[in-house]
């Protein structure tokens, strides 16, 4: 027997499918009947912009496979095919790598809105740590892909960052060869990262995103008020500061949609290798295990963490520098996960702490820009000290964050939502 409280449509199709599936209910749970707070502000477009992108990294990249070769022979020059031959190759293939690019600008924005509204403190850990599993997800899947072009910069730069694992002591050159599967990057190595980028990592990513939403509209969106809209109810028990996500959101969402896919048109049609960041010059030669590029660097959304890695320059006992690199670089991403516990303030959003927590966020965001910066261009002694002290300012946010925000005075936060 069914669900006795399963809502369903009243005739026609839609009622012969909610029999045996219940597509009404969902529609009503996660959409028309799903109260939003009423004061969402710009900050939350990325969420919707983010699965915007997620289905266009999906879908182009099926396209791409029927025309690509995973071997080492072939690689580069079926790119290159796609790109001359394949007939509007050349759009897929940018929407694929600008895809990439814009994808991690939302991704960077989605995730410093929930730093300025404490999207992350309780009931919302489990949201958190979902999207963190998420972010961390897309940057093994961005790693990857970045092989797959089989140019110069795709080669050499995996040969640095598979390198910085047998840097582990005992296991390290094993753990590194087992992850090559060969004892130089080769075309064995692409063929593996071929499989997981096309196939283990988006089927673990999409079934993350599901349980991210799932844990959202089961404790409901935050907002820029950091209140909670289920606690002010009406007569029937509609949220009295809520308003159903559709129409109301999607409409909003088509708006942002639309802009983003201008912008993002642009910059396909007229701006598509980035200047460099999204498509390197290097990349445009084949890989030559014989020739080094004048300066091997990652994409630019990896490079705030590999100046990290290069930040550390000195050995601490028989730990070497090139291992405790490594030990802050992951430091640097596994610190996100226990944010939601770091945070003692008794309220969430940015706007009712105190100035020590609004400093904080303020030196973080800006030596996270210096340091994806400085991760981009060459080291001098200089940039290395710029980079230890942004490196100091990044996990100070959060190492400190017990004392800063269980120390400052907060400000009276409102009963209803301000707009």
């Amino acid at each position: 027997m069914g669900n006795p409280n399963r809502v369903k449509a009243e005739s026609g199709i839609m009622r012969w499918v909610d029999d045996r599936f219940p597509a009404t209910q969902m529609w009503q749970d996660h959409l028309s009947k799903y109260y939003a707070p009423k004061n969402f502000n710009f900050w939350y477009f990325f969420g919707s912009l983010a699965m915007l992108l997620l289905v266009n990294q999906i879908l182009t990249g099926v396209w791409l496979t029927m025309s690509y070769n995973p071997s080492g022979e072939g690689a580069f020059a079926s790119v290159e095919y796609i790109m001359r031959d394949v007939e509007y190759g050349w759009l897929i293939r940018y929407m694929h790598s600008t895809g990439a690019s814009a994808f991690f600008v939302v991704i960077y924005l989605h995730m410093f809105r929930a730093l300025l509204y404490g999207s992350y403190k309780a009931p919302r850990e489990l949201v958190w740590i979902f999207g963190m599993a998420i972010y961390l997800l897309l940057m093994a899947e961005a790693f990857m892909g970045y092989l797959l072009p089989w140019g110069q910069m795709s080669y050499w730069g995996a040969q640095v960052i598979i390198s910085l694992f047998a840097t582990i002591p005992f296991i390290g050159p094993d753990l590194a060869q087992w992850i090559r599967g060969d004892f130089l990057i080769s075309g064995i190595t692409l063929n593996r990262f071929f499989a997981l980028h096309v196939v283990a990592l988006p089927i673990v990513i999409l079934a993350l995103v599901v349980l991210h939403i799932i844990a959202l509209h089961e404790v409901g969106s935050n907002n820029p008020d950091g209140i909670d809209i289920k606690e002010k109810k009406d007569e029937s028990g509609k949220p009295l500061d809520g308003i159903p996500f559709h129409p109301y959101y999607t409409v909003k969402d088509i708006f942002g949609v639309a802009v983003f896919l201008f912008v993002f048109a642009m910059v396909i049609f007229y701006f598509p290798e980035g200047g460099g960041y999204f498509l390197e010059r290097p990349n445009f030669e084949p890989a030559n295990p014989m020739v080094t590029p004048d300066h091997i660097a990652p994409v630019w959304y990896f490079t705030p963490f590999y100046a990290i890695l290069r930040a550390i320059t000195f050995d601490i006992g028989p730990l070497q520098a090139e291992f405790l690199g490594v030990v802050f670089m992951g430091g640097a991403i596994a610190v996100l996960f226990v944010l939601p516990w770091l945070d003692r303030s008794p309220v969430r959003s940015m706007r009712y702490k105190g100035w020590m927590s609004k400093v904080a966020l303020l030196l973080f965001a800006i030596s996270f820009v210096i340091l994806g910066i400085l991760g981009a261009i060459p080291a001098t002694p200089i940039r290395t000290a710029v980079a230890q002290l942004c490196t100091v300012l990044y996990f100070a946010f959060f190492l400190l964050m017990p004392l800063y925000t269980k120390l400052e005075k907060s400000k009276p936060v409102p009963e209803r939502v301000t707009g």
